[in-house]
């Protein structure tokens, strides 16, 4: 079997904990007839035990020689698919289609590179065939920030929690890794609830992006300045919400979010005459 050294480049660190991996799968309910679509599955160290639970297996790998070395290892495995594929430039809803893969039929387990998690997650959970389940491993701090409440919100967990219930599951040491990186990492498992609705999503995302670019500065004042809206309507809005106008944007709740998006929008829109 073909030795393969991680690439900085493409941010590979191989799990090599099995006490993380059997983690893994509990939290991610992998059992006998289930639909894996794995991302990133580098030597195998989930994929083998994915398949020992008797599951169906589609991995998306990118580097060649990880490719190489997963059809070697697992030659002959009849419920094994291996794609060699930039996971972010492929059109996963038509794949999922043609492969009969239907809404709430299959699972997602990743230990994705830290340097593209947002891009991955925002294309996990914009996904219209959409997967029962999603469990990845990302930083311990990005975790933090995607299980975040109320308070403490970022555009990021407002992201993921306004598609699915998140929930950081436990915490993985870095000397679960080989090589050892220099940051811990954790477990975040997501239970999508909302499908991506293009024409709504960008008017709410649009909004937010608005509220959160300057986090010191009031949810009014980013609004009013980013819309170019009398701040004194703007205050308004949030007033009429129940809300006291001096919160900020990480104090919002998702529905507040949704709410104040609905209610920006008539003040966008021209008078009648």
């Amino acid at each position: 079997m073909k030795i393969v050294k991680a690439k900085k480049s493409l941010g590979q660190n191989f799990l090599a904990d099995t006490r993380v991996t059997d983690r893994i799968l509990d939290v991610a309910h992998i059992g006998e007839g289930d639909r894996v679509f794995e991302i990133g599955p580098g030597t195998g160290a989930l994929t083998g035990p994915v398949l020992d639970r008797g599951a169906e297996v589609v991995a998306a790998e990118l580097d060649h020689m990880l490719v190489e070395r997963l059809t070697d290892r697992f030659l002959g495995s009849s419920r094994l698919s291996i794609l060699e594929a930039n996971i972010l430039d492929m059109d996963m809803d038509a794949f999922l289609g043609r492969s009969g893969w239907k809404d709430d039929g299959y699972k997602v387990v990743a230990n994705i590179p830290y340097y593209i998690t947002a891009p991955i997650i925002r294309k996990l959970l914009s996904l219209r065939v959409r997967p029962e389940r999603i469990v990845l491993m990302v930083q311990e701090e990005v975790a933090d920030r995607l299980a975040a409440p109320p308070g403490k919100m970022s555009l990021l967990s407002l992201l993921a929690q306004y598609y699915a219930s998140v929930r950081k599951e436990f915490r993985v040491p870095k000397e679960a890794f080989e090589p050892i990186p220099k940051v811990d990492s954790a477990i975040v498992s997501f239970l999508p609830h909302r499908t991506y609705i293009e024409s709504g999503d960008r008017r709410i995302f649009r909004v937010a992006r608005a509220g959160f670019a300057a986090r010191r500065k009031t949810l009014a004042n980013n609004i009013s300045s980013s819309f170019r809206l009398p701040r004194a309507d703007v205050e308004a809005v949030i007033a009429g919400m129940g809300l006291d106008i001096r919160i900020r944007a990480q104090e919002l709740s998702i529905n507040g979010w949704i709410t104040l998006a609905d209610r920006i929008g008539t003040l966008e829109r021209p008078a009648e005459t």
